[in-house]
């Protein structure tokens, strides 16, 4: 199959992309800059200078030559509702597929570090995130698009973390820098459900071939309190693990850090694992910890 993957050169896209590849696929990957496009060809991915913003007319021309086209990019609420309604209007009545990576992020609760009951699977209602309002009407408008002959799914992941990532184990580690200990907000309780960049990847392949039109798959292996990275992180760098009120918060990770590493996003994936077979490989994040300060410290040497 013909894949085409906006957001080829990031964390998950990347991850996506070369995940596909190697399973047999044509990948053609957006690049922006010509270092970006020899990454991708480096890794057997065939690279379109293009970008969301100017150069937008080449994105919509490589998703219609594609068999399937799947938006994996971190943009700004007017780049990702202005490329999601084109997409919508190129490829309607086409039959082909577009998938659109989603995050937890639309229910994310402001519980300021403390506990939440609350767990959320694919199909409960819920009031989306203020600052997500944009990501949530690109859902919607994905969704509906299945009434536009086109098969469209939503993939919603939980807090994606593997080697390279920028969640929350890794703004922990560059709380140290800041303050000289592994810090979290208030109790530390709130939880955000996780999930491996590689078991995202094997999500997308599975929907790919099998999911169906009009889905919104989760994605989520286990949970996590911040206070117990904070503390995971605190052992591995043998500092102390200390809670920040929210005005300190502010001050260590900005006002958008703070508000992410104060909030709790929890969900489950009953329609993935039934639908799809989907079974996460790597349900510990906890792991991570200790092999990620070992890549940190050999990129400072090299």
């Amino acid at each position: 199959m013909n894949i085409f993957v906006i957001g080829a050169t990031g964390f998950v896209g990347g991850a996506l992309a070369r995940h596909l590849t190697t399973h047999g696929h044509t990948v053609t990957g957006l690049a922006r800059t010509e270092e970006a496009a020899g990454t991708l060809q480096a890794q057997g991915i065939i690279p379109l200078a293009g970008d969301l913003d100017t150069r937008r007319q080449a994105v919509i021309q490589a998703a219609r030559a594609a068999d399937a086209t799947i938006y994996a990019a971190q943009t700004g609420a007017e780049q990702e509702t202005t490329t999601v309604r084109e997409l919508m209007g190129a490829l309607a009545g086409t039959g082909k597929t577009l998938m659109f990576l989603s995050g937890s992020g639309v229910l994310l609760q402001r519980t300021g570090g403390s506990w939440s009951p609350d767990v959320f699977t694919e199909n409960d209602p819920f009031t989306p995130e203020p600052l997500a309002d944009f990501r949530k009407a690109a859902e919607d408008t994905v969704l509906a698009a299945g009434e536009r002959k086109l098969r469209t799914m939503i993939i919603r992941p939980g807090l994606i973390w593997g080697p390279g990532d920028h969640g929350h184990m890794s703004m922990i580690y560059r709380s140290v820098a800041v303050t000289g200990a592994a810090n979290y907000v208030g109790e530390g309780l709130n939880t955000y459900s996780h999930v491996h960049v590689d078991d995202v990847a094997r999500l997308f392949a599975l929907a790919l071939d099998k999911g169906q039109t009009g889905a919104l798959y989760h994605a989520a292996a286990g949970e996590t309190p911040n206070r117990w990275i904070a503390e995971k992180v605190a052992e591995d760098l043998d500092v102390q693990a200390r809670s920040l009120t929210a005005e300190e918060a502010v001050g260590v990770w900005g006002e958008f850090g703070a508000l992410i590493m104060a909030a709790s996003s929890r969900i489950r994936a009953p329609r993935a694992q039934r639908e799809l077979g989907w079974q996460p490989e790597h349900p510990d994040m906890l792991t991570m910890i200790g092999a990620e300060h070992l890549r940190r410290l050999a990129r400072r040497s090299a």
